[in-house]
């Protein structure tokens, strides 16, 4: 990894303005008042914006990469979202101005691969599965990854790195430290929405021999993670499962070794987004008694995603160390503080459509997001806005609305 003295005068030059903003106070405010969400004590909202159509986003060319090495083009592009973020998508992101070196870890993954058709007839992708879990024998197509670490190559990322940005930002060697747990997402795709729709009524032994065969897989690699040791600590801008920063003193744990961190130091989530319309006895029996196995291994978790949750806390209320709850645009707000009683972090997704319509309308935007912050106006609350398509080729929407949604939150500060 010897980068090209081009590539490298643009990465240090990066890297120096990021450094100097991660220097302001500002950051470490952010990060104290996410701790204090997280703890359920009394904040303003705070707002995370993500998932954001970058190919949307390029104004000046503040987007564009010039690099030329594989490696060096990852790294400016992450930093130039960074940086572009700082200036025109102003939320309470924190950063740390920290260099993340990531351990060269091989995944095996779980023995299948998606068989589909895509559809681009609506100008965005849309896929068709193929049905491969026909029958029992099928589940055991599902495999146990296997978990490798190449040490010898991570420390020379680590020392490529670290003489890249020398004097400039440290460079930290970085594992597992968020999960995206959402195994229903995965199995659809071998199975088809359709027919998992249909086989949890006409076979449920089916749909779920294949939940658990996939849980047991995913909880073989989380072990493994462990057994290598690839689990880290999160640094202060890594996310809670679908919502906003996982900022907490709570964990890690009390006489956690930061050189072997485990499970119960970290946020874990899950979500089944596809049943949005099922039941929740349904939703029990087919996802969360299998999501708590997983679940419970973590300090602290996240639940849901895009699905509305509001007739369904009285099962969500059975893991034991949930904090925060995704409500998300469907869900019916008022029902759902009445159900968070206070004792979790409603997690508040605006709808995306709003930045996404023929015609702009932030007084409409305000007045929507000023209805949903009052009817959960009793719970800890974050606003988090992401599955964002397209802003109409208007970057200027996002700039706007994130800065009315921080006027807003103010309104809301307790």
């Amino acid at each position: 990894m010897v980068f090209a003295p081009q590539d490298t005068r643009i990465l240090r030059d990066l890297a120096r303005q990021i450094a100097d903003i991660a220097a302001l106070p500002v950051h470490r405010e952010k990060h104290a008042m996410w701790t204090k969400l997280n703890k359920l004590l009394r904040t303003r909202p705070l707002v995370s914006i993500f998932q954001i159509p970058w190919e949307e986003m390029n104004v000046d060319d503040e987007l564009t990469v010039r690099s030329q090495d594989p490696w060096a083009r990852g790294l400016e592009w992450g930093m130039r979202e960074t940086l572009y973020k700082w200036r025109h998508v102003r939320d309470d992101q924190v950063i740390d101005g920290v260099i993340y070196c990531p351990y060269a870890i091989t995944d095996t993954g779980f023995g299948i691969q998606e068989q589909s058709e895509v559809n681009m007839e609506s100008g965005l992708a849309s896929r068709s599965f193929h049905h491969q879990i026909r029958s029992l024998e099928d589940v055991e197509k599902i495999r146990f990854p296997e978990i490798s670490h190449d040490e010898a190559e991570t420390e020379r990322r680590f020392e490529a790195l670290s003489e890249l940005f020398d004097g400039i930002c440290p460079v930290v060697k970085r594992g597992v430290s968020t999960y995206w747990f959402a195994p229903w997402d995965l199995l659809i795709t071998w199975y088809g929405v359709e027919r998992a729709m249909l086989d949890m009524a006409l076979n449920p032994e089916l749909v779920n021999a294949a939940m658990e065969r996939l849980v047991d897989a995913y909880l073989h690699r989380l072990d493994r993670w462990e057994r290598l040791n690839l689990l880290t600590l999160p640094s202060p801008n890594d996310h809670a499962g679908s919502g906003g920063l996982s900022a907490t003193d709570e964990l890690p744990q009390p006489g956690c070794d930061p050189r072997r961190v485990t499970t119960r130091d970290l946020w874990g989530c899950a979500t089944p987004q596809i049943f949005s319309e099922i039941s929740p006895q349904m939703h029990w029996e087919f996802a969360l008694r299998h999501e708590m196995r997983w679940l419970e291994r973590w300090g602290l978790t996240y639940y849901g995603c895009c699905e509305p949750l509001h007739t369904k806390m009285e099962i969500l209320r059975r893991i034991p160390n949930l904090r925060k709850v995704s409500v998300s645009p469907k869900c019916d707000k008022a029902r759902m503080a009445q159900e968070l009683e206070g004792r979790y972090v409603a997690s508040l997704k605006p709808n995306p459509a709003i930045v996404a319509m023929t015609r702009w309308d932030a007084e409409l935007a305000r007045r929507e997001l000023r209805r949903e912050l009052r009817d959960l106006s009793p719970c800890p609350t974050e606003i988090i806005l992401k599955d964002i398509s397209t802003v109409a080729r208007e970057p200027r929407r996002l700039w706007e609305w994130a800065q009315l949604a921080q006027e807003v939150a103010e309104e809301f500060a307790q």
